[in-house]
């Protein structure tokens, strides 16, 4: 593969006039560049990356709002620059992979990952996902209730904000919607595919396992502190823990 090493002088455009913007991880410059059109054409910023070694820097230069990652790239693997990122920001991040064994998609969503296309993909596939991701992160439906009070559990939907005992917890996008759809409704048993609606709202099908996935995610990083937000209904799903 030809790696695509060139710094787009395009960073330096001004965040004022921008428009979403995507930082694009992908060491196959022909790929790179056709999916860079395709966004492009959907009115989205792109900038390409293809060294894992430069792409930590390269992210906290353009601060983009969503990333697209590929798992197989020279210098730093796409799982291991997911987690590095995931630590200190939420930002969606979407990973591409060659892969199609469910153990590598799962292993992509417990590193903080909010979807994956496996290749080969269409265009119109990718474009979908990324506004599916999107969506999931920066909606501000106001019918629905935006400042959530469960216990020790606050979440602020406009923010974009969980926390536990006023200590913030970093989720990722889908993480944030499917604990925000289990706390708005507290007394409800949610099975996997009701979650599946609420984490996925471009109605596309997930496996049982990508949803508990992402349910073990959220809860190991409240246990961190010492909560546990969600309880497990056997046979049925998971509902709201008693707070």
């Amino acid at each position: 593969m030809n790696t695509v090493s060139s710094v787009l002088s395009r960073d330096a455009a001004p965040a004022a006039a921008r428009r979403c913007r995507v930082l694009l991880v992908e060491d196959s410059a022909r790929l790179a560049a056709s999916i860079r059109d395709y966004l492009e054409r959907h009115s989205f910023e792109v900038f390409i990356e293809g060294d894992g070694l430069a792409v930590t820097e390269r992210f906290e230069r353009l601060k983009p709002d969503l990333v697209i990652l590929d798992l197989m790239l020279p210098g730093k693997d796409g799982l291991t620059l997911c987690r590095e990122l995931r630590r200190y920001d939420r930002v969606p991040i979407l990973i591409l992979t060659a892969k199609g064994e469910n153990i590598d998609q799962v292993l992509g969503l417990e590193m903080g990952a909010d979807d994956y296309v496996v290749k080969p993909f269409s265009p119109r596939e990718l474009v979908a996902r990324v506004k599916a991701v999107l969506r999931r992160k920066g909606s501000k439906d106001a019918t629905v209730e935006q400042r959530l009070t469960r216990g020790k559990l606050s979440i602020d939907a406009e923010e974009h904000v969980a926390a536990w005992a006023g200590s913030a917890v970093a989720l990722t996008a889908t993480e944030f919607a499917l604990l925000k759809a289990i706390a708005a409704q507290p007394r409800r048993a949610f099975t996997r595919e009701n979650l599946m609606t609420a984490a996925y709202p471009d109605a596309r099908f997930v496996s049982d396992r990508t949803i508990d996935s992402h349910i073990r995610h959220i809860r190991a990083k409240f246990q961190a502190l010492g909560g546990d937000p969600i309880e497990t209904v056997h046979g049925v799903g998971y509902k709201l823990a008693a707070l």
